[in-house]
């Protein structure tokens, strides 16, 4: 495939439907943090489309170089989705009941723990990678520019909505937010198994 219009438009597809956990994540990492300035919303942006950039690549060199080793990984990617996704999301649940005796003095969400929704969100990108495949590593590289840029303009819109709507629920933010992404772990899991 060339470098074409039609190359683009793929691309841009293929990371419109890859952003879209990472948008509902990023939703709900507005909702929790409803002041978040603008240099957070594009560093959480910015680690989303990192991890779903790169997660093609991965899956391209993966079959270049160890093909059977990565088609067995896929079998466990809904797990470790699932997974991670239950952490988090639970761990949020836990503080929305709680209570958090700190809450409005730090961001609602720690490094760590956004590189674990990153990485929860985009390892599904991975079997795009693999579609990729036959492609030359020009070609796979600007896919995954593509896709890394829809995907940080996309969370970008869904830290701004969760924003608005934060605001709105205040105290039910981190329950509502850890409910959705638990569904979200959920939805990857069963998408990904059946």
């Amino acid at each position: 495939m060339q470098n074409s219009f039609l190359f683009v438009i793929n691309s841009v597809l293929f990371g419109v439907g890859l952003a879209m956990d990472a948008f509902c994540v990023s939703a709900v990492n507005g909702l929790n943090e409803t002041k978040m300035p603008v240099r957070r919303m594009c560093l959480i942006a910015g680690v989303f489309a990192l991890f779903q950039a790169a997660m093609p690549l991965i899956g391209w060199a993966a079959v270049r170089w160890i093909e059977d080793t990565f088609r067995s990984f896929q079998k466990a990617v809904p797990w470790i989705a699932l997974l991670l996704l239950l952490y988090i999301g639970g761990k949020m649940l836990y503080e929305g009941i709680a209570g958090d005796p700190l809450e409005g003095e730090k961001p609602s969400v720690d490094f760590r723990s956004l590189l674990l929704q990153g990485i929860a969100t985009s390892i599904d990108a991975l079997s795009v990678g693999f579609t990729i495949a036959n492609y030359r590593f020009v070609l796979a590289f600007n896919e995954a520019l593509i896709i890394g840029a829809v995907t940080f303009v996309i969370c970008l819109g869904g830290i701004r909505i969760g924003k608005h709507f934060g605001s709105k629920l205040a105290k039910r933010a981190s329950l509502l937010g850890g409910i959705i992404l638990i569904a979200i772990g959920i939805e990857i899991f069963v998408t990904g198994v059946f």
